[in-house]
């Protein structure tokens, strides 16, 4: 990728958040995301468990909705699993169709853990550069109380939805990094694009599970060093990047697991996150015989640091 495909992102000034501070629940200008984590639709269907659609609701992303993604207030969602489990959130494969129609899809539904189960042990990190308006908030937060647990469960949520959208506006525009399309948020639920087998109910696999040849890991990294420019020219890093939360869609990278996505300006720990990231993909893919010239963790650090604003 060169300078000119991508529109140079304007600077801020150290310190300010790139996140929207003052909103905890924001995340569309105007309407922020109900601060809930339970369905607030009807219950289940005692016989399918099926329910009402939550996208009345909830926050959407971003406009236009690809076509792919059911809309209609007549739309019942079906459970049809897990697809993966974790220490933060579990993600459920669920299908959102009309009944009597041909309109129907699948989503990823990421569902964080309650503020009691909850495993995140390094929020505080993660958290600096991040703020909400009340000084309460902000203590409960500091102190882990299972208020401020709830909160910072709701600051994951928005702010990978958040995340998701900026990057997916711009995987959009000029096909330099992909993520999937984040669907809709509501409390600490998050139902995003489904990428995969979607006859199957097969998710992409992760780059973690491929071995792939010489050209094709040299086309995937080309691919991973593309993302992350455009990451750090909006001022991110992914913040816990591996080959397990990278995707290979149709031979397409793409990245996933973003709640955790550090402002490289507002947070001190920035730079460490982002020489981290590089440090661990570039070790996976000179395991698999890049040459280690090519992936060179040094050097993409100082690229990524260039580009935002930092050196």
């Amino acid at each position: 990728m060169r300078e000119h495909d991508l529109p140079a992102q304007p600077r801020r000034a150290r310190g300010r958040s790139r996140f929207d501070d003052d909103e905890p629940y924001l995340l569309k200008r105007g309407r922020p995301a109900p601060p809930v984590t339970a369905d607030p639709g009807d219950e289940p269907d005692p016989q399918t468990g099926d329910r009402w659609s939550s996208w009345d609701t909830a926050v959407h992303g971003p406009e236009p909705y690809p076509d792919w993604v059911v809309t209609e207030s007549a739309a019942r969602d079906t459970e049809l699993g897990v697809l993966k489990t974790g220490k933060e959130a579990d993600v459920h494969l669920l299908r959102r169709a009309v009944p009597g129609t041909d309109r129907s899809c699948l989503l990823a539904v990421k569902r964080y853990r309650d503020a009691n189960h909850r495993l995140f042990h390094r929020d505080a990190g993660y958290l600096e550069g991040r703020r909400v308006r009340r000084s309460r908030e902000n203590r409960a937060m500091a102190g882990r109380t299972d208020f401020g647990r709830q909160l910072i469960a709701g600051q994951w949520a928005a702010a990978e939805f958040d995340a998701l959208g900026r990057l997916w506006r711009i995987g959009a525009e000029f096909g330099t990094i992909a993520v999937p399309y984040p669907v809709q948020v509501l409390g600490t639920e998050l139902m995003l694009e489904f990428l995969g087998d979607a006859e199957q109910g097969h998710a992409a696999p992760r780059l973690a599970q491929l071995r792939p040849g010489p050209v094709e890991l040299r086309a995937l990294w080309q691919q991973l060093v593309d993302a992350l420019v455009v990451l750090a020219r909006v001022g991110y890093a992914h913040g816990d990047l591996s080959p397990y939360n990278l995707l290979v869609h149709d031979g397409r990278l793409v990245m996933i697991d973003l709640p955790q996505v550090v402002d490289v300006v507002a947070n001190p720990q920035g730079p460490e996150f982002l020489a981290r990231d590089v440090r661990v993909v570039a070790a996976w893919f000179t395991a698999r015989g890049l040459p280690g010239g090519t992936a060179d963790p040094a050097a993409l650090t100082e690229l990524l640091l260039r580009e935002a604003g930092i050196r």
